[in-house]
C-alpha cells in the first residue's frame, strides 16, 4: 500500500539502522484498518475520539507487522519513511535518512505475538542481507522521553537470540 509519506533518501545513503515501533489505533485495539488509514492520510478523524488528535499528522513507516504476522509495506526501503520524528542515536539525528521503520501492531500494555517475531526475524536476516545494517533499536532509543515503545513487552533478548545478535 504506497503511502505518500516518504521521500528520497539524501544521495549515497543506505539504510544502516532498524527502528522497531509499536502502533495500534485506536490505542490498546487491535485489528482493522486505522493504522493503514493513518499512514495513507486517510483516517477519519470523526471515527473515533482519539483520531482527532492525529489529525493532519503526515506519518510512514516501512512495514507494519500486524498480530496474525502478516506484513503491510507502505514505503520501499530505498525511501525515506516518516517514521523516527524528532530523535538522535550516537551522535547523528535526521534519523529517517538512514533508517528503516518497522511498526508492530501492538502497544505498551500487551505483550507482542510468536508471529510476530517469526515474521520479524525473518524481515530483519533478510534485511541485513541486503543493507549495512549496523544497529537495531526501539524508538524509544532514539526518542528517549518523547517515545516508548516498541515498549516494555518487546522481548528484546528472545528477539536478538534469534537473530544471532
Amino acid at each position: 500500500m504506497p503511502s505518500p509519506n516518504c521521500d528520497a533518501r539524501p544521495d549515497n545513503e543506505a539504510p544502516e539502522l532498524l527502528v522497531i515501533h509499536n502502533i495500534s489505533l485506536p490505542p490498546h485495539q487491535f485489528g482493522g484498518d486505522w493504522v493503514c488509514d493513518l499512514f495513507l492520510n486517510q483516517l477519519d478523524a470523526s471515527a473515533h475520539p482519539f483520531f482527532e488528535t492525529l489529525q493532519g499528522l503526515r506519518v510512514s513507516s516501512h512495514l507494519y507487522i500486524r498480530r496474525d504476522g502478516s506484513v503491510v509495506q507502505f514505503v520501499p526501503f530505498s525511501l525515506r519513511a516518516w517514521h523516527a520524528g524528532a530523535s538522535e542515536w550516537r551522535g547523528r539525528t535526521c534519523l529517517n535518512d538512514c533508517s528503516i521503520g518497522i511498526e508492530l501492531e501492538g502497544s505498551d500494555l500487551i505483550p507482542f505475538r510468536d508471529a510476530q517475531y517469526d515474521t520479524l526475524v525473518d524481515i530483519t536476516a533478510a534485511l541485513r542481507a541486503r543493507y549495512p545494517i549496523s544497529d537495531i533499536v526501539g524508538h524509544s532509543d532514539i526518542a528517549p522521553g518523547r517515545k516508548t515503545d516498541p515498549g516494555p513487552f518487546f522481548d528484546w533478548p528472545r528477539y536478538r537470540a534469534r537473530i544471532g545478535v
